[in-house]
């Protein structure tokens, strides 16, 4: 097994481990650890492409299905900027034509895993919803990623990532002491809470049908998705080891020697000392040896603490930290923009960015030893058949197109 850069040249894809397409092809000439899974993703935003993305990546045969006519998009919109479609072939379909409904029927009966990510109702009002198509497909899993969930008070109101964050009591942990509650982008909820909730329940869903031949439906929303990801500070909230005032705590920039520190030309410096001997390494490295710092869990000592290591840490430059503490096990990083991530040796060596269709960008993970993820050429669909492997005649598709009710991609 060879390892490389990860950023390569051209739109060749590594993953860092193995060459692109290295692993065990499956039955349908794809790699990967889910290679064999069919997965029908009705276009969406948010977590139902993430999760359709994470699957493309571990091998899937994913056929993304737009609507006809297509969405509008900004002017400047580029798609192999639209990083979350990447690896499936795209295909739109008119569904509110029956002859388009019949075609997406019978997708959904050669399917393994459906993903759609509307508000609830939205798919039974198509003819796509749970019953139809599991009378169509008994064995398949069908995904819906929402904000609120498919039942509730609130699940048909409308919301963003950041609301769901709020009412699932994570938002107000978030953010520095005397300042408001801090969203972190949509990273938290859409992406780590939603759509990793939804791979996850889908593909467990796909191991028990695969043994049972039942399939079910997955109702992932992110209002549960991002309460579960915090479940270790409720645990410790429990405990009374979690304050619910804001950075005033072990992990949420409190403790001075779990903080982001400014150097000499701007840059930025990350702590994480928390364990004794990562801390006291800290301090030798920086050369505080007061030893009114010796106790790191005397909150009284935290205020003089935080400012002798803001004074210290202005006093070189992002570079010569990096040096000093070169070697030594002390929770200490440079924070690095996207840029200088990419070209990171240990981030190169790893694979955690490929180059694909001309854009660097996070690559496939986890590491597979004997399948391999990578990210997959879509089909050709603007010079054959969109539903190649799904088997769907050339004629059918042909007449379809003629008629409008199938747009291939551009």
């Amino acid at each position: 097994m060879s390892t490389g850069n990860a950023v390569s040249t051209g739109d060749t894809v590594s993953t860092g481990d193995t060459p692109a397409g290295a692993g065990q092809p499956s039955a349908d000439g794809l790699g990967g650890p889910l290679g064999g899974l069919r997965v029908i993703e009705f276009s969406g935003k948010g977590p139902a492409p993430f999760a359709a993305m994470l699957m493309s990546d571990l091998g899937a045969r994913v056929l993304r299905i737009e609507r006809v006519p297509p969405p509008e998009r900004h002017p400047d919109y580029r798609e192999e900027l639209d990083l979350l479609r990447r690896g499936r072939t795209d295909v739109g379909i008119d569904l509110k034509a029956a002859a388009g409904l019949d075609l997406a029927l019978d997708l959904v009966a050669s399917a393994d895993v459906l993903i759609e990510g509307y508000r609830p109702g939205v798919m039974e009002k198509l003819g796509l919803g749970p019953d139809v198509c599991l009378a169509r497909n008994p064995r398949l899993v069908y995904g819906r990623a929402t904000g609120w969930g498919q039942t509730g008070p609130l699940a048909m109101a409308a919301g963003h990532d950041i609301n769901f964050l709020a009412v699932s009591g994570v938002l107000t942990m978030l953010g520095r002491a005397g300042g408001p509650p801090t969203p972190p982008a949509n990273i938290l909820g859409d992406f780590g809470g939603g759509g990793m909730l939804l791979a996850v329940g889908v593909l467990a869903a796909a191991l028990a049908a695969a043994g049972s031949g039942r399939g079910q439906v997955v109702d992932a929303s992110i209002l549960e998705g991002s309460s579960l990801l915090a479940t270790l500070l409720y645990g410790l909230r429990a405990a009374g080891q979690w304050s619910d005032e804001r950075g005033t705590n072990l992990l949420d920039t409190g403790a001075p020697y779990y903080d982001v520190y400014e150097t000499a030309d701007g840059r930025w410096m990350a702590l994480g000392a928390v364990e004794p001997r990562f801390y006291h390494a800290l301090l030798a490295t920086l050369g505080v040896d007061d030893p009114v710092f010796r106790n790191p869990a005397d909150r009284s000592v935290w205020p003089p603490l935080r400012a002798r290591l803001t004074e210290t840490f202005r006093s070189r430059t992002q570079a010569e930290w990096v040096e000093r503490f070169r070697g030594v096990d002390a929770c200490v990083s440079p924070v690095l923009t996207p840029d200088e991530a990419a070209v990171h040796p240990h981030n190169q060596e790893r694979g955690l960015f490929v180059r694909h269709r001309g854009v660097t960008q996070p690559g496939p993970a986890p590491k597979f030893s004997a399948t391999p993820a990578r990210i997959p050429e879509p089909a050709a669909a603007d010079t054959g058949n969109p539903f190649a492997g799904w088997g769907v005649a050339d004629a059918r598709v042909g007449a379809l197109v003629d008629q409008g009710i199938v747009v291939r991609s551009s």
